[in-house]
């Protein structure tokens, strides 16, 4: 087992901290901003097939060391669907658990947010969103979803709510595959 030091990001933003992990046949990568009140972005990674974007809400407790539930079934769900790594990101990237902490943070979003998700979205094969209802807040899947497809990349789903939104990978069958996201 090796943990990575804590370093500076080559790329992006040189204020990032990016802290590493390698265990057993997966390495670890998660991006967070100096106060580590935001987490940009969460990479697990162990074969060469082709790579996941997945998007959702905002971060928990998932670090470079240890899956949460939603990390462990998107890790699953990844390597059930042939990839060979997937990368967390998210329309909020504070940290929190329950998602009226996020909408009560001032600053939800982060300052660097939108440039990990285009980065992220360069990065990957595929993306899938997944972030279910309360990305309303600050309309801010509305501002994504369009972000995301300036770039000309296709959106993909595990299905939608009864209102429409992306459903989130927690809740969500492994039977039920990837499809295009069409609006």
């Amino acid at each position: 087992m090796n943990t990575g030091a804590m370093r500076k990001c080559m790329t992006g933003n040189p204020d990032w901290i990016v802290r590493t992990h390698i265990a057993d046949d997966r390495q670890s990568q998660a991006i967070y901003d100096p106060s580590e009140t935001y987490r940009y972005a969460l990479t697990r990674s162990w074969g060469t097939g082709p790579k996941l974007n997945i998007v959702m809400l905002n971060p928990s407790t998932a670090d470079e060391l240890r899956n949460d539930p939603t990390i462990e079934r998107c890790e699953r769900r990844a390597r059930a669907g042939g990839f060979g790594a997937f990368r967390i990101t998210n329309l909020f990237a504070v940290r929190a658990t329950d998602p009226r902490d996020m909408k009560s943070h001032p600053a939800p979003i982060g300052p660097d947010n939108d440039l990990v998700l285009h980065m992220a979205t360069a990065w990957a094969d595929m993306t899938l969103c997944g972030w279910g209802v309360h990305g309303t807040h600050m309309d801010r899947a509305k501002t994504v979803t369009d972000m995301l497809r300036s770039s000309g990349n296709a959106l993909h789903v595990l299905g939608l709510t009864r209102d429409g939104h992306p459903r989130h990978p927690l809740y969500v069958a492994y039977a039920q595959g990837p499809r295009p996201w069409v609006v």
